[in-house]
């Protein structure tokens, strides 16, 4: 029967691991507790359907039973009266009444084995469906905890220079480097011309020095 395959699928089911793959394990798991209350309503409703069935059938069987009763006392009574037709044709009725009785006996028989799987199965899928719904808030914790601990490892990662902030870093300091090496292209040039005006400045000076040595000079040589 393909409830009892569903069924049986269900209660195979391992909520670990659905929740372990699952890409939202609250919704999973919750997803999980629907089905098996659905699923139970709906092997409820065929156990009472099945249960009904055997009824029906074991009363089938009890009246055929009892009309094989009937026709066998109306032949010995027949016999009694010396009716051999009679007699005869009560125990071909009785005959067939047996027959019938006898297929309902086995169809009965059958239809309890079903009853007895099915609510097997349902008390299986009951069990599963408790332990699902003990275990829901459990793993919806864990699977918060879980969440929450990534996000912490995220955020220290970031403190920690590798993650997303971690490029940002890097520009910043980046740009902080080329300003540094800016400023002191800038410094360098503002001292060259410096040096400029003063090797100017000491030229200058060396040329008046002389200027006053030469004339120095030649007053003495008058």
């Amino acid at each position: 029967m393909a409830i009892l395959e569903r069924v049986s699928t269900l209660v195979r089911a391992n909520l670990n691991d659905l929740i372990d793959r699952a890409e939202d394990p609250e919704k999973m798991i919750k997803q999980v507790i629907l089905d098996m209350e659905n699923q139970l309503l709906q092997v409820k409703t065929q156990v009472a359907i099945s249960m009904a069935d055997q009824h029906l059938l074991q009363k089938k069987q009890t009246e055929h039973e009892d009309r094989a009763a009937e026709w066998m006392k109306k032949a010995e009574l027949a016999v009694d009266k010396q009716q051999d037709d009679l007699a005869r044709a009560a125990l071909e009725r009785y005959q067939s009444f047996t027959r019938m009785a006898e297929t309902y006996t086995r169809q009965a028989a059958d239809q309890k084995l079903q009853v007895d799987t099915l609510r097997k199965a349902l008390a299986q899928l009951d069990q599963k469906l408790t332990e699902a719904r003990a275990k829901s808030d459990l793993l919806i914790a864990q699977h918060r905890r879980a969440r929450a601990l990534g996000n912490a490892t995220d955020a220290q990662l970031v403190v920690g220079g590798q993650g997303p902030a971690a490029g940002f870093d890097r520009m910043e300091q980046k740009v902080t480097r080329a300003e540094a090496v800016s400023q002191a292209k800038s410094t360098l040039v503002a001292e060259d011309v410096d040096r400029r005006f003063e090797a100017m400045e000491k030229e200058d000076e060396v040329g008046r020095l002389l200027d006053a040595l030469k004339a120095r000079r030649a007053g003495s040589a008058q």
